[in-house]
């Protein structure tokens, strides 16, 4: 197996790990940055076609280069991965692709980073890899007819995917809206989940703008660790559905989307929903969110929750490791773009003190 000595590891090669990635090669540090992808921008591209972003092209660039569209635009997810490609690109970030990496240790001096074929030695390691990577899907989702197409919103890219009939979209948030009123056009769809609220103006509007920016201030200032009501509410507004943003309800209902209660069950193979009605679904979309995975960290830093224990990313228990791009790691915008660029700062800079254990100096003795 190969084995590479280096400074500092980053795991991860999306706009937390590139943000990181700037900021360390400006202060003249050694160090790599290692991404599952085959290409930079990858998570990006997986997501469906017609995904835009919600946030405005001002707020979604990364520290040292402004994103290269119209402030108040919307770029695409594909105009999104080419910023992240060609930012890496421009800052000449010495990103690894095709590394997957499969266990991250400590033998005792230094972090043992470990991958198919290759092994990485470091005195740092910054985790940058996502707050949430993995798609969750209830269990009831196996007891469902074998006929009914199954696809999770991360695997979702268009309505060509799915069989003619009807579709149940489970998750009525954000993505859970978007991708039902995009089947409407082409499938009888139902809607199924709570209704988590929408925003008072019409996105993009002049009005649009104006909260825009206060809630980005929120955000980002107020509801943090260090005030009282971020740490109230901060947790469950990271980790929570969100109110819808581009859409309204109104806009739902005219592409002929039917809402309906949350599903609850399954029932010879279909699914039940809260009021006892059972659909006969052709197709089923899951846009369930993620779940956070760690189980490839082999090293105690975990509390009761199963979450990593933190002080805004740098985990004290173990010297030289560090978080970026966790859900509320400082504020409620630490995990998306308009937030991630500070945090990536703050830890760039804990990277640039650090003295591994091995090398802090011997107090002096002396001598009678």
């Amino acid at each position: 197996m190969e084995t590479e000595r280096v400074d500092t590891v980053v795991i991860g090669g999306g706009q937390a790990g590139l943000a990181v990635g700037y900021h360390l090669a400006r202060q003249g540090k050694q160090f790599v940055i290692l991404d599952a992808n085959e290409r930079i921008g990858d998570s990006w591209r997986r997501r469906w076609d017609s995904l835009r972003l919600f946030t405005p092209a001002r707020y979604d660039a990364l520290p040292g280069w402004r994103f290269p569209a119209p402030a108040w635009s919307f770029p695409t997810k594909d105009e999104m991965a080419d910023y992240l490609e060609a930012y890496a690109a421009r800052f000449e970030l010495p990103v690894r692709n095709g590394v997957a990496v499969q266990r991250l240790s400590h033998d005792g001096e230094r972090f043992i980073v470990a991958a198919p074929g290759r092994r990485f030695e470091a005195d740092q390691v910054v985790v940058a890899s996502g707050a949430n990577g993995v798609p969750r899907v209830p269990g009831l989702a196996a007891q469902l007819d074998p006929g009914v197409v199954q696809l999770h919103a991360g695997e979702y890219h268009g309505p060509s995917q799915l069989r003619d009939g009807s579709v149940l979209v489970v998750g009525a948030g954000n993505s859970g809206a978007e991708i039902s009123v995009e089947l409407a056009g082409s499938h009888p769809v139902w809607l199924a989940g709570p209704n988590v609220g929408e925003l008072p103006v019409r996105h993009g509007s002049a009005p649009g703008r104006f909260v825009v920016r206060v809630l980005r201030f929120l955000g980002t200032h107020v509801l943090t660790v260090r005030t009282p009501i971020g740490r109230k509410v901060g947790p469950h507004l990271a980790t929570g559905a969100t109110p819808l943003i581009r859409l309204k309800s109104k806009d739902i209902a005219a592409a002929g989307v039917e809402r309906v209660p949350r599903v609850v069950g399954v029932r010879e193979g279909q699914p039940v929903l809260e009021d006892e009605r059972v659909l006969e679904a052709d197709n089923v979309v899951w846009c369930t969110g993620f779940r956070q995975d760690f189980s490839w960290i082999d090293l105690p830093i975990f509390g009761a929750d199963g979450r990593p224990e933190h002080d805004r990313g740098v985990v004290r228990s173990v010297p030289g490791l560090y978080f970026v791009g966790l859900a509320f790691q400082y504020a409620v915008t630490s995990d998306v773009l308009p937030g991630v660029g500070r945090d990536a700062k703050r830890v760039a800079r804990e990277v640039a003190h650090f003295t591994p254990p091995a090398q802090t100096a011997e107090p002096a003795v002396a001598l009678a």
